[in-house]
């Protein structure tokens, strides 16, 4: 079901039913401030399975907090760089890399020990993961096609696989985000997106480009 939640009742009913959904273990779509996302409960690995095969995808699903002291609770010690890349650029269009912590019990797909973590700028998305804890999402679309920029666009590619669709409305800036590794010595950018490796090196101006 798709709910608009630019009418405050249906956004509380929507955000309510996608909350429910995800304990479930359901899948949900839901706007970011990059683009719109398809999440799953992190820790339930048949949703995860079942994000991919509604993408038709294989790759290692990303995971979205509501809070940076949530981070502390997933990772396997996190390097000074990423504090102070997280303390400057989150919430926001920053992914980072880290090492997960052994005891965690999930699947997302990666099998090399870290993973993909960013809290989202997006007050729909912080409600909702503030409730449900740490939600595995990827970009809400079918593998090889465009990321969705609302949730109609998702509801057109995804359909019935996904159980709540929150509508809020275009996403203000559809690029995705940046992706830095820093799961060593080294901190590498992964993947070029919202922001400039020129503003990450004003915080660690050792970060390896692309290009380096």
């Amino acid at each position: 079901m798709l709910y608009d939640c630019s009418q405050l009742a249906e956004r509380d009913r929507g955000i309510a039913a996608a909350i429910e959904a995800v304990g479930r273990g359901d899948l949900v779509v839901l706007p970011t401030d990059t683009v719109y996302g398809i999440g799953a409960d992190a820790f339930k690995s048949w949703s995860v399975t079942a994000l991919n095969n509604a993408k038709g995808s294989t790759a290692p699903v990303p995971v979205l907090v509501g809070s940076r002291h949530t981070l502390d609770g997933l990772v396997f010690g996190l390097p000074q760089a990423a504090r102070d890349l997280v303390d400057a650029f989150w919430p926001g269009a920053l992914t980072i890399v880290v090492e997960h912590a052994p005891s965690l019990q999930w699947d997302l797909g990666g099998g090399d020990g870290t993973v993909a973590v960013r809290m989202p700028l997006h007050p729909i998305a912080l409600e909702v993961l503030r409730e449900t804890g740490p939600m595995a999402v990827s970009s809400a679309n079918k593998q090889g096609q465009p990321a969705a920029e609302t949730a109609a666009e998702a509801r057109d590619q995804l359909g019935y696989a996904v159980s709540v669709y929150l509508e809020g409305g275009p996403c203000p800036e559809p690029v995705a985000s940046t992706i830095i590794s820093v799961t060593n010595s080294e901190h590498r950018v992964l993947r070029a997106g919202a922001i400039p490796i020129e503003k990450l090196r004003e915080v660690v101006p050792t970060l390896i480009g692309l290009d380096d």
